[in-house]
């Protein structure tokens, strides 16, 4: 086994014999055998500990259990204890996530601190094949059924030749003990119902169901690099800035994959995708979002953008002699104003429905929100535009254009000049 290890380390080249190994060391029975098989290898290993705080007396039992293997092998040792509850509750995400998030940034510090090439992590065959029935359920698309990669970065991992069995057995072998985790053995988590419920019930149709689903996963490693390359080439030609142009989506050979494949990684499920897809033919203004994005129907554009509140511009306000002399600024982002028209306190808000201004070198109103259409401003652009106003009165589309009624003419004697100094309106 040892040998068989060796080779697959070597064939994916996960590192090196001249690197330093920092192995995941959670005390459980393939993060121990990871170690163990390191060391028997001639690696040069170090070793990190996470106590989560989640299984009260049991977690401290595994690090006393951690700190004990590391000093009978002689391997030095890194621990951090974390708040996990917390760290998700302040974050508003699973437990689980803060966990993995946490483990795996404490990890890349320790590593780069203690010069290792590569941090290893004890995934192994039983894990790759929970995973790609995972995804499965989730509808991860065709990159979420490949299993898991031997390598991601700095995260390496050189058991996945390996399956739980073989790697007990080992243990067995050596007499070594590790600690058991009581939550793997509850169908408490959705990848332990995959274990303990979902995989004996396929095993009872099919006692090969593993293998069978790892050669599938190997099928469609290939498979997914043909498929990466024809949705980048797909997405070139339908992304702009702002978003996806719909006429061009539609007429990819594959428009709902494309759509999923752009918005699956910014946080929208599968049913999501599917709703958005059907609303490309339907009117302007439908909204969809995720925990972290939105996105919306336009007339030609599906536009994406950032959750987040409109930016207020931030102007400075200064007062000027009329003079014949007096140059009036032409850029949009300047506004200039007969001071002595403005009787009341200026005030900045969003434009609203309702609101109508007398664009300047005109005599009669008009809608703002007929003016943001006549400029063709896309939805996403029309929320963000702000206003100033003169008690009731709008006197300027902040960035657009300013209202002819306080405008400086023959009788001005005082120029007001507002300027935005931020370029907000991206």
């Amino acid at each position: 086994m040892k040998s068989h290890v060796a080779q697959y380390i070597d064939h994916h080249r996960l590192f090196t014999a001249e690197d330093k190994v920092l192995v995941a060391l959670s005390g459980g029975a393939d993060s121990v055998a990871l170690l163990r098989l390191l060391l028997h290898l001639g690696y040069t290993c170090e070793a990190a500990h996470c106590n989560f705080h989640l299984r009260g007396a049991e977690s401290d039992r595994d690090e006393e259990f951690v700190r004990s293997l590391c000093r009978e092998q002689e391997v030095p040792l890194h621990i951090v204890h974390f708040d996990t509850e917390k760290e998700a509750k302040e974050r508003h995400i699973s437990i689980e996530m803060a966990a993995r998030e946490l483990r795996y940034g404490w990890f890349e510090e320790v590593r780069e601190k203690c010069g290792a090439a590569v941090i290893a992590v004890a995934h192994h065959r039983d894990d790759s094949v929970e995973t790609f029935l995972l995804n499965l359920i989730r509808g991860t698309g065709i990159n979420g059924l490949r299993g898991i990669q031997p390598r991601n970065g700095k995260i390496a991992r050189p058991l996945l030749c390996l399956d739980r069995k073989e790697i007990t057995d080992y243990l067995d072998s050596l007499g070594q003990s590790y600690v058991t985790d009581s939550t793997n053995l509850q169908d408490e988590y959705t990848r332990n119902k995959i274990r303990l419920n979902l995989l004996p019930m396929m095993q009872e149709i099919n006692p090969a169901v593993k293998e069978s689903i790892l050669k599938t996963a190997e099928h469609l490693e290939d498979a997914a690099s043909i498929y990466k390359r024809g949705i980048e080439e797909a997405k070139k030609r339908i992304l702009t800035p702002e978003g996806i142009r719909i006429h061009t989506l539609l007429q990819e050979t594959a428009p709902e994959t494309v759509l999923f494949e752009i918005l699956y990684p910014l946080g929208f499920n599968a049913a999501q995708v599917k709703d958005i897809y059907r609303a490309l033919s339907g009117q302007p203004g439908k909204v969809f979002a995720s925990t972290c994005w939105r996105v919306v129907k336009d007339r030609e554009l599906l536009l994406i953008e950032p959750l987040q509140e409109a930016t207020k511009p931030n102007l400075t306000m200064k007062e000027y002699e009329y003079t014949p002399d007096f140059v009036i600024p032409r850029d949009r982002n300047t506004a200039c104003f007969d001071a002595d028209k403005l009787r009341h306190s200026l005030s900045l808000r969003l434009w609203q429905q309702g609101d109508t201004f007398v664009p300047f070198g005109m005599k009669g109103r008009k809608k703002v929100s007929d003016y943001l259409t006549d400029r063709k401003f896309s939805l996403l652009r029309k929320e963000r535009q702000w206003v100033l106003c003169c008690g009731d009165d709008i006197i300027w589309l902040v960035g657009e254009r300013a209202d002819n009624r306080f405008r400086i003419d023959e009788g001005t004697k005082k120029a007001l000049i507002v300027v935005i100094n931020d370029l907000f309106m991206s």
